[in-house]
């Protein structure tokens, strides 16, 4: 019966595909927006269970993580905090007049302060941490920064501005890393670079930052624009969050005009359907929710819906793979959500980001006009 009740719950996030435009309809609303809410609030402040990616230079670098990373110090790890304070603006932007909205303010002015968010830069300047986050803690922390200055209000501006040095150490990193970066990494967990690069991408294009999103554009072009046959069916691994085969693609619908993309699409996935069966990409299950680890086959539903959707974004309207490609996503979306229900932290303190990367769009829907 839990089961049953937790599975109804998912598909009341569901977004139902509408029939004349092949695409999702929104119905994600206030109650749902509260639930996913509560996830960050119960994390973003919760500094243990921790774990953390760290150098030890000397005796000295052996203080607690609220030392450490003052304000990314919850949420099991420094990444997972920091798309759960990207997670409670973009809810609030989203729902301004939310129950939630206050304790959501209140966590993001205690942690996102001008002091903490000097510490964190320094941290991530210090001695032997060249590669902390690289990439993917530090493009979500890019998505924070953009997503605060897409916001229109004070508390947004000055957090924003908190984050100015952070945000500069980061693109001073990741800016020094592409260029020598030889080959991508195409795994399905956090070193992937074709799902970093999209976020990149879409931070650089929102922030007006021409240099760095044309660095990311040469750099996704010189890894992917060969690829050929994508080995679908090698997919997933067994503690994939991330489809490789998928964020190549999506990263590619950001970077090359839509029929390009197409002709590109039809090169590198051969085996697409022309029928509308998500039978072509069955959805992962986890066989333990539990586990940290094996509990990102649960995520791996949410980011393939997100990049199913983001691939149908770019295809002309008549493109005869958009069927199969909507069913596919909509089953994951399916999964995916019906997975995110806070019963467990391993999977508590991070799926609430990623179902609401997916359901508000983040990533297709455009804040600011290219």
């Amino acid at each position: 019966m839990k089961s049953k009740l937790i599975f109804l719950c998912g598909l009341l996030l569901v977004a139902p595909i509408d029939a004349a435009t092949d695409t999702f309809a929104p119905t994600f609303d206030s109650a749902a927006a509260e639930r996913f809410a509560r996830l960050a609030l119960a994390c973003v402040g919760k500094e243990y269970p921790n774990k953390i990616s760290h150098v030890l230079n000397s005796d000295a670098d052996v203080p607690p993580p609220r030392k450490l990373t003052p304000a990314f110090c919850g949420c099991y790890d420094w990444h997972s905090s920091v798309h759960g304070h990207w997670l409670l603006v973009r809810l609030i932007r989203k729902f301004p007049d939310a129950p939630f909205v206050k304790p959501a303010h209140e966590a993001l002015g205690k942690d996102l302060t001008a002091e903490n968010l000097k510490q964190e830069a320094a941290y991530l300047r210090g001695k032997g941490r060249t590669s902390f986050e690289r990439p993917y803690g530090l493009a979500w922390l890019l998505q924070l920064c953009a997503e605060l200055r897409e916001w229109d209000d004070p508390q947004a501006r000055e957090m924003s501005a908190n984050l100015h040095p952070l945000e500069e150490a980061a693109i001073e990193r990741l800016s020094a890393w592409l260029p020598k970066l030889s080959h991508p990494v195409r795994i399905g967990e956090h070193d992937q670079t074709a799902f970093a690069l999209g976020l990149m991408l879409d931070y650089a294009r929102s922030a007006d930052n021409e240099s760095f999103a044309k660095l990311i554009t040469t750099k996704a072009r010189e890894f992917y624009l060969a690829d050929k046959n994508c080995p679908q069916t090698y997919e997933p691994s067994g503690e994939d969050f991330l489809s490789p085969c998928l964020g190549e693609a999506d990263v590619m619908r950001r970077v090359i005009p839509t029929a390009e993309f197409a002709t590109w699409l039809r090169g590198f996935m051969p085996q697409l359907p022309a029928t509308a069966s998500a039978d072509w990409l069955p959805v992962a299950i986890s066989p333990d929710p539990s586990d940290p680890k094996l509990a990102h086959l649960d995520g791996l539903n949410l980011s393939r819906a997100w990049m199913l959707e983001g691939i149908i974004s770019a295809l002309p309207a008549d493109d005869p793979r958009r069927p199969a490609l909507t069913a596919a996503a909509d089953a994951h979306r399916r999964a995916g959500l019906a997975a995110v229900t806070g019963a467990r932290y391993e999977g508590g303190h991070w799926l609430g980001s990623f179902a609401v990367y997916l359901v508000t769009g983040r990533g297709i829907q455009s804040e600011k006009p290219r």
